[in-house]
């Protein structure tokens, strides 16, 4: 297959990904972040970049949003949201942040293939994407990509649309939230 014809094969995979995410679980998502104090982001590997691009934007709205482990990033607080991307909803680490935000009563939020997941049943609410676990086991859902690919690029799209409805609710746009683009070059 050539080059060209594997992105068009991703493509198609990315197309169906849209009727499988639930719409009540997203407008959830858009309703927490939006009644939040701060948000703060978190999410390993790609799944971390994912994460770091949708904080980006959530600042270009002139939302609170920080990313874990950032040097600048403030002390997570009761009236706050911690928002996971995890294909696996297992990572250790991820896990134990979930456990340390319900401790100090933060809302946790989940973006996940497995909605059951030891940080699915820590979060306040989950939102499950489609996609195949990283070890490519059998859950049902099919990809010609390797590993976490086809979660990760759904991850980023869905938290791209949690953007698009925040401004539709906000009474954003584009040349709104440019202003706040960096311009130090």
């Amino acid at each position: 297959m050539q080059t060209t014809q594997y992105l068009a094969e991703i493509i198609k995979e990315l197309n169906r990904t849209v009727d499988i995410i639930a719409d009540e679980e997203a407008e959830k998502l858009v309703k927490g972040i939006l009644e939040a104090k701060k948000i703060f982001v978190a999410g390993a590997g790609r799944s971390g970049f994912m994460s770091k691009s949708f904080a980006m934007r959530m600042m270009h709205m002139e939302l609170d949003a920080y990313v874990v482990g950032e040097t600048i990033t403030p002390n997570l607080e009761k009236d706050d949201i911690l928002i996971i991307g995890s294909g696996s909803g297992e990572t250790k680490t991820l896990v134990s942040m979930a456990e340390k935000a319900k401790r100090l009563g933060a809302a946790v939020a989940l973006v996940t293939i497995f909605p059951e997941s030891t940080i699915g049943q820590l979060a306040d609410f989950t939102v499950k994407l489609p996609g195949s676990p990283k070890d490519q086991s059998d859950n049902g859902y099919k990809t010609i990509q390797p590993m976490g690919s086809l979660f990760e690029q759904t991850l980023l799209l869905f938290y791209d649309a949690i953007i698009l409805r925040c401004m539709e609710k906000k009474g954003l746009d584009s040349n709104t939230m440019f202003k706040r683009h960096a311009n130090l070059e």
